[in-house]
This record gives structure tokens, C-alpha cells and sequence, in this order.
């Protein structure tokens, strides 16, 4: 139990590591050679946006599944005695606001509110799928 834990912390902590020193990397790779980019098509995504991406929906599954230890705790015993309810409060007060500021963010042109909605999707998930479990554990 707790040893596979650990070992899944050490491979989540050396992949964020990585991917904290590669995708910097891709940025200023990116950002030297300006002539691709302007020839780059708004709506193609490059390996950079393509790994962000990759990391908003894994940071997406991560997120929600942070909750459920919570709510099968509290479904085994039956109770939510020892629930920080201050921490919850203002865990849904925080993913309340920054899912309304992706939306109220959300360009007044209607043909790239499709976009914009597809490019922030795993964020908008993470934000309003735990503002809506943490109503179930509160």
C-alpha cells in the first residue's frame, strides 16, 4: 500500500520535474525561431501547446480524483466528522471563480468561442467537476 504510493509520488515528482525543464525549453526553441511561427496555422497546435494540453487533462484527472479518498471515507463511516470544512469552503470558492473567469474571459467573436471553449476545456473540467464534488463531501 503505502510503498507503491510512494513510488507513484517519486514518478509523479520526476515527470513534473521533466516536463518543468522540457517545456521551457520548447518555449525559447519556439520563441528563437519566429519564422515558423508565423507560418504556423491559428488553429494547429505545436508540440508546446500539444503538451500543455497533455498536462491540463492529466492535471484534470488528477484533480477530480483528489476528491473521491475524501467521499469513500466519509460514505465507509458514514459521517464527514474531521472534514475541514473551512478547506472545502474555500477550495469551491477558489474553482467557483476561476471557472467563472474562464468563461466570462471568453472571446465576443462567436467563431472563436468554439476554440477558445475546446483550448480550455481540461481547466474548465477540473474547475466546475470539483466545485461538484465538493458539494458532495460538504
Amino acid at each position: 500500500g503505502s510503498k507503491s504510493l510512494k513510488n507513484f509520488c517519486v514518478a509523479w515528482i520526476l515527470t513534473c520535474i521533466t516536463l518543468c525543464i522540457v517545456l521551457p525549453c520548447q518555449l525559447l526553441i519556439r520563441n528563437q525561431d519566429q519564422s515558423s511561427v508565423m507560418e504556423r496555422s491559428n488553429k494547429s497546435l505545436d508540440m508546446t501547446e500539444t503538451s500543455g494540453f497533455i498536462c491540463g487533462y492529466i492535471s484534470c484527472v488528477f484533480y477530480l480524483g483528489s476528491r473521491f479518498p475524501q467521499l469513500y471515507k466519509n460514505f465507509r463511516r458514514r459521517s464527514t466528522e474531521g472534514t475541514s470544512y473551512l478547506l472545502f469552503a474555500l477550495a469551491m470558492l477558489g474553482n467557483c471563480t476561476y471557472g467563472l473567469s474562464l468563461v466570462l474571459k471568453m472571446p465576443a467573436a462567436e467563431s472563436f468561442r468554439a476554440l477558445y471553449f475546446l483550448h480550455h476545456l481540461p481547466w474548465l473540467i477540473g474547475s466546475f467537476g470539483v466545485l461538484f464534488l465538493d458539494i458532495f463531501v460538504s
